[in-house]
Formats: C-alpha cells, sequence, structure tokens
C-alpha cells in the first residue's frame, strides 16, 4: 500500500513502536495509586469496546462476575484483579488512541487525560477525545479483470465506499478479500496494490485498488512429513485437491480442516512457500496424535443404582482414517437388593403392591456401534457411516422402554461448511407403560395412538439433509448465515409401521453495524408433515415427528413445547376433593367412576389453574419467526462480557391435516402468538449463557381436560371429561414472564 503522510504520523507510529511489559513487581505497582475507574469520554464514531482494549490502562474489576457480589463489598486480592497507575503507560495510551482513530479515518483526533484522586491511594483515570472531522473518500477506483470478477463479486467484496471515512483497517480487509478471490480463482501469485492520495486541507482521500492476477497456477509436488502409522494415501484422501489441480486458498484451507477432524493428529500444517513459477509444490507437515482411546468408569445414584459405563475409539481402523465408536452403558445393578435401603429409591412402592414389580429389577442397558469412512470411495468430499443401537430403559412404576435398530449415512461435501447428507434409519420400539404416562408425558390421550405406541413398531425414515454454514463464529455469529433443509419420508416401502412424510427449513441471517458491536438477527423455522394412510398404524403420527413451539430456542413467552394444540391433565383425588363440590354437566351425575366421572364440570367449585397441567400434543404444521437485538452493556471492564438483547418471536403450530392444495390453508389454522421479550448473554469461554424473559400473551382457551381413574383390573385409564376448561395461565405482569436460562444463542 503506497500512501502520501507527513512527519507527523511518523512521529505517532515511532510513539509506540514498542509496548511496555507489565509493571515489574508487585511492591512497585502498590507504590502506585489503584485505578479504581476508567472512563473514554466522547467516542461517537468507533467501536468504544475495540478503542479501550487498544490502550494499556486498566481498573481494577473483580474476578469473575460469579464473584461480583463478593466484589461490591470487598476489594480483597483474593476477588479482584487490581491495576495501579503508570505514568509513563498514561502518555502512550494518549498516543495509541490518536494512532486507532488514525487508522480509521480521524487524522485530527486529540485526546486529553484527567486523574482524579477518589480516596488514598484510589483515582479515576478518564480520557477526552474529541474526534475532529474524519477524512472521506473522495472516490474510489478498482481496475480488475471483468472477465475474472464480475460486477455482482466486485460490489460483495467492496467494504469501502465514497464519503465513507477513510479506515485503513477496512481497507486492507478489502484489500486482502480481493486478493483471497483472485487465489480461489487460481491465480496463487495474484497482488493487490493499494495507492491513497489525501487532501489534508479538505480532508478527503483519493483510493485506487489495482488487481494483477499473473498467471494460473497449478498444484505440483505434494510432500508429506511427520506420519508414522499413518499412511501417505490417507493423509493424500483427505486433501481436497491433487497435483495438476488449480491451486486455490480455500482447498488448502479445507483440506487442513479435514486433518484436524480425522482426529489423526495433534498438529498439521499445509504449507506453499514462495515459489515464482506457475505450479506450486505444497508441503505437508503433521504430528500423530494417539489411534485409540478407551475409558471405563462406575456410577452410582438413587434412581439408577449401580451402574458401568464404557467407551472406545479406534481413530485409525484398519488405515484409511476409518473410526470406530463403541459406547455402552449397563444400569439398574444390584437393584433388588438396594431398593429402599438408604437413599435408594423403594421401587416396589412405586409399583404398587398389586402389580408385579420384577421387570424393573432387570438390568438397565443402552449399547451403541458407529462406523466411519472418510473419503469414501476415494472421494475426499464424501463419507459413508453406519451403526446400531440398542437400548432398555425404565421409570420404575411409569414406563419400560425397549428397542434397537441401525443407521447409514452417505454424506457429501458441496462447498466448505455444507454438506448434503441421505440417511436411512431403522428403529424397532416398545413402550410399554400406562395410558396415563403416555397422556401425560407424550401428549398422546387417544386410546388409537396409544395402542399403537405400545405395541412393537417400526419407525424407520429415509431423511435428505442438507445444511450450510456462511456464519463467522461458532457461538455467537455477528454476520453470515446458517441454513438447513430436511425432506423425511417413512412408508411400507421404508419399512415403517409409521407412515408419513414431513418437510423443515430451519435458517438464520445474522448482521452487524460495522463500528459497533451491535448485532441483528433475524430467525425462521417452517415445517409440515402428512400421515399417510397406507401404515398399519392407520395414519398416527409418531409424537416425535409431530411440530412443537415454545422454549428457550424457540417462541419465548411460552414454556417448553406450550404454544400449539394442548390438553389439560387433573388428578383425579382433586376432582372429587369434597371441599371442590363439583357441578355436574350433558344430562349425566359426576361421580368418581369410569362411566360418570367424564360428566364433571372442570370450570366448576374451587378448581384452580394450578390444578391443572398443560401437556402438549404437537401439531402438523409449524411457522415460526424471531428477529432479535444483541447490545452490550458499557458497565465498566468486570462486566464488559455482558450483552443485552431484546426480541420478538413469533409462532403457528397448526393441528389440520395437509392433504392437497385446498388444504394448505390449515398451516396458518392453529395456536399462534407473539411475544417480545429481553434478556441477558455473559459472553463465557464455553459460549454465551443466556437468560431471556419472554413475555405471554395470557390470552384465556377452552381446552380439553382428561383425568384418570382405575378400571376393574386395577390399571388407570384416562377418561376425557365432556367439558372444556376456560383456561387463563396468569393475570399479573410478573406472571406473565417466562424465564428461560442457558447456553447458546437462541439461534
Amino acid at each position: 500500500m503506497r500512501q502520501r503522510i507527513g512527519p507527523s504520523v511518523f512521529a505517532l507510529i515511532a510513539g509506540i513502536s514498542y509496548v511496555a511489559g507489565a509493571q515489574s513487581n508487585r511492591d512497585e505497582r502498590r507504590a502506585a495509586p489503584e485505578v479504581r475507574k476508567l472512563a473514554i469520554s466522547g467516542v461517537e464514531s468507533v467501536n468504544w469496546h475495540d478503542l479501550s482494549r487498544s490502550i494499556t490502562t486498566r481498573a481494577s474489576k473483580c474476578r469473575s462476575l460469579l464473584l461480583y457480589p463478593v466484589c461490591v463489598f470487598s476489594q480483597s486480592d483474593l476477588v479482584q484483579d487490581k491495576y495501579f497507575l503508570d505514568e509513563t503507560e498514561l502518555r502512550r495510551d494518549v498516543v495509541r488512541i490518536r494512532v486507532y482513530y488514525w487508522y480509521k479515518g480521524f487524522r485530527e483526533a486529540q485526546v486529553d487525560t484527567a486523574v482524579t484522586r477518589l480516596a488514598p491511594g484510589e483515582v479515576k483515570v478518564e480520557f477526552k477525545v474529541t474526534e475532529g472531522q474524519p477524512t472521506l473518500i473522495r472516490k474510489i477506483a478498482i481496475a480488475y479483470d471483468s472477465s475474472l470478477i464480475n460486477e455482482k463479486t466486485r460490489r460483495r467484496l467492496t467494504l469501502l465506499h465514497a464519503e465513507d471515512p477513510l479506515d485503513l483497517t477496512r481497507l486492507d480487509t478489502m484489500r486482502v478479500t480481493f486478493q483471497n478471490e483472485l487465489w480461489n480463482r487460481g491465480f496463487g501469485d495474484a497482488m493487490v496494490d493499494t495507492t491513497i492520495t489525501v487532501d489534508t486541507t479538505r480532508h478527503l482521500a483519493d483510493v485506487s485498488m489495482t488487481l494483477t492476477p499473473g498467471r494460473r497456477t497449478t498444484i505440483g509436488r505434494v510432500t508429506i512429513s511427520g506420519n508414522k502409522r499413518v499412511s501417505i494415501e490417507t493423509i493424500l484422501n483427505s486433501l481436497t485437491f491433487n497435483t495438476g489441480d488449480l491451486y486455490r486458498q480455500s482447498d488448502i484451507l479445507e483440506s487442513q480442516r479435514n486433518l484436524y477432524e480425522s482426529n489423526l493428529f495433534r498438529l498439521a500444517v499445509i504449507d506453499v512457500p514462495p515459489q515464482f513459477d506457475s505450479v506450486k509444490n505444497v508441503s505437508v507437515d503433521v504430528t500423530e496424535a494417539p489411534m485409540h482411546e478407551a475409558r471405563v468408569g462406575p456410577g452410582l445414584s438413587t434412581l439408577d443404582f449401580l451402574q458401568v459405563q464404557s467407551h472406545y475409539t479406534a481413530y485409525n481402523l484398519f488405515g484409511g482414517a476409518r473410526r470406530l465408536d463403541l459406547d455402552g452403558t449397563v444400569g439398574n445393578l444390584l437393584s433388588s437388593s438396594l431398593a429402599g435401603h438408604g437413599l435408594f429409591r423403594d421401587v416396589r412402592g412405586d409399583v404398587g403392591k398389586n402389580h408385579d414389580a420384577s421387570p424393573f429389577f432387570k438390568p438397565t442397558y443402552s449399547a451403541s456401534v458407529d462406523f466411519r469412512q472418510p473419503a469414501f470411495l476415494r472421494r475426499p468430499s464424501d463419507q459413508f457411516g453406519i451403526g446400531g443401537f440398542a437400548h432398555r430403559t425404565i421409570n420404575p412404576g411409569v414406563y419400560i422402554d425397549e428397542g434397537f435398530g441401525g443407521q447409514v449415512t452417505l454424506t457429501h461435501t458441496l462447498r466448505p461448511r455444507a454438506p448434503i447428507s441421505l440417511n436411512y434409519r431403522f428403529e424397532q420400539n416398545r413402550v410399554d407403560a400406562s395410558d396415563v404416562y403416555f397422556c401425560m408425558n407424550f401428549g398422546v390421550c387417544d386410546s388409537e395412538t396409544i395402542g399403537a405406541l405400545r405395541s412393537h413398531q417400526a419407525l424407520s425414515p429415509v431423511t435428505l439433509t442438507g445444511f450450510i454454514d456462511r456464519s463467522d463464529l461458532p457461538f455467537s455469529p455477528t454476520k453470515g448465515y446458517v441454513a438447513r433443509l430436511d425432506f423425511e419420508h417413512a412408508s411400507h416401502v421404508t419399512l415403517s409401521d409409521y407412515a408419513y412424510s414431513r418437510a423443515f427449513f430451519d435458517g438464520a441471517i445474522y448482521g452487524h453495524r460495522s463500528q459497533t458491536e451491535n448485532v441483528y438477527s433475524a430467525h425462521l423455522r417452517v415445517g409440515i408433515v402428512r400421515a399417510l394412510s397406507s401404515g398399519v398404524d392407520g395414519g398416527v403420527l409418531h409424537p416425535r415427528k409431530r411440530f412443537y413451539a415454545g422454549g428457550a430456542n424457540s417462541v419465548r413467552g411460552f414454556a417448553e413445547s406450550q404454544l400449539g394444540p394442548r390438553v389439560l391433565t387433573i388428578d383425579s383425588t382433586v376432582l372429587f376433593d369434597p371441599s371442590r363440590r363439583l357441578a355436574s354437566i350433558g344430562g349425566g351425575t359426576c361421580a368418581p367412576t369410569l362411566d360418570a366421572v367424564k360428566y364433571c364440570d372442570p370450570n366448576s367449585g374451587n378448581l384452580a389453574n394450578s390444578d391443572f397441567f398443560s401437556q402438549p400434543l404437537g401439531g402438523t404444521s409449524l411457522i415460526e419467526g424471531s428477529i432479535e437485538y444483541r447490545h452490550p452493556l458499557p458497565l465498566g471492564e468486570t462486566l464488559r462480557h455482558i450483552v443485552a438483547a431484546v426480541f420478538i418471536d413469533a409462532g403457528i403450530v397448526g393441528a389440520g391435516d395437509i392433504r392437497g392444495v385446498s388444504s394448505l390453508g390449515n398451516i396458518i389454522k392453529g395456536k399462534g402468538a407473539i411475544t417480545p421479550g429481553f434478556g441477558f448473554r455473559y459472553m463465557s469461554p464455553v459460549g454465551p449463557i443466556r437468560v431471556d424473559f419472554g413475555l405471554n400473551p395470557n390470552r384465556t382457551e377452552n381446552l380439553n381436560v382428561v383425568t384418570a381413574l382405575p378400571d376393574s383390573t386395577g390399571r388407570r385409564v384416562v377418561v376425557p371429561l365432556l367439558g372444556s376448561r376456560r383456561f387463563t395461565p396468569s393475570k399479573t405482569l410478573l406472571g406473565r414472564l417466562v424465564l428461560h436460562f442457558s447456553i447458546g444463542e437462541a439461534y
């Protein structure tokens, strides 16, 4: 980059040509006053947080957000990181701030400092910034070969425009993006030259950028080094390029990612030394990791009694980076001896005196085996996987869930972070439980669906999945987008007892203002499922394949899965409590029998909303959208990682069947709501720790009610009441706030 600059700029750069280390020792630091507060005022056109990180002066802060309540009352070294005033660094920070502004296009920025005594040995440091007039870009000219880069690409890569401040950081980023674009088109020696002419009196600048592609470059000799147990062929199969291919930087980066994701290497470096030739020789240097991983461990809990867990992974099975994962868990051991003793659960009491408890004392287990073949058929972009699983789980006195199955997956990577997968999964499952369990836990209260779930059923769909990730950060994206599209089908052709077709789309887009850390995002989720009458289940949908809305990653004004079709359940002992005095409806008499309980009026007596439990039933269609705005809070150094957010979520869960174009209107004929809210995120090293408050619309709904009574065999049977309950969750504003706590952004 060539530019005309005056001697004052050289003086500024020379003033910060080195950065002093931390103060030499603790005693010397304590001789200076402690910096209790730090302020940078006058910052309007640049990112305040980014600017604050460019200087050395710091204010004392709490060591952790968890210790913050203690730090409010204590200044002990045990809970606070102490920082002391360094006069030399303070003067250098003035220069650092001016240089920061100079690079952002504010070449006349001025900085004053003020040190205020707060208490003996404590001071407040303030930097007062006068930004001044920015140097604006009068015109920007880019010379390029239009046969290599079209106008749309040129606009996408142009980060600066006329009338923007002369931001040298963004200009250099723009230069690199153009160069990378040429490199990815096979011009490995491409150069981008930038010239800046500044009119200091008028605060204007002319920028010109020249793209010189040079000759097309190809891959030459590929040299492998550092490998001992992993074959050269295995490493070559992980590379997305071969000798003779066009040299593209994207292929180099994708190949390096493949090497790391194989877990075969602690270190993998792909280097292309400078070569003044159109043929680029590539060197791959690796450091191998252990080829096997195994662990076994016991466990003990009051619910699962004694259990043993094991895991084994072979990262290079039979060579070729083939991976084998084995997982197994055996539990419920010694349950018959430990049950009811000490802290252990009394299983016999859960089951009841009149029922056989022996099935609940048998061991539980879960086992899985997964095999993955990368570079399938020697194609680095293809991967083949096959696996199997089996399980037996119990909840004493409630259910026994047994199942087994397997799956086959073929994945093809279209572009980096853009795979497409075809999966077939066969699952044979049986749940032995009472009608009450299915109604309370699956949200299934009709006898037809309960009968299907209780018997052996095959759930065997074929799924086609496409995914693309163009976001910048994995945990908390600030720009780009992600999207996922699933098509799923199950019928007698796929050996499934449940027959259905299902489509689902989930996507999000992110953006931010260039000079701030404010992030705005939008999210869309759409789904539709149709039961096919050809299934032996008679058109019953498995609850797992229905759509649900509400929760921390959905419509946050509702609890988990509570937006959409629901049913209310109530304990029969509450209905027939003598103090309730329930009225009768439907021409019958309310009584505690299977034939008469349906006549009890759920709106009469002293029944409160808290006596009912809401169970989601799921829907056949889903439309869900959200917009969110995140903004860092100016809470000082200790709490600078706290981000505030406001959002509006909306969703509709439809319950009608979708058969043909004429019934597409059923998608929007369902239970829907719009819920605003706010929240906070703590940007921890493991990802955003998120607390959100969604405002429930608090609508009154007429919901069906079911209860359960024992039949002649002692088995509890679900009975629907004839009347519906007028159900209103809460009447107070505080009661309408729904709290969600989770790790990771909502989308």
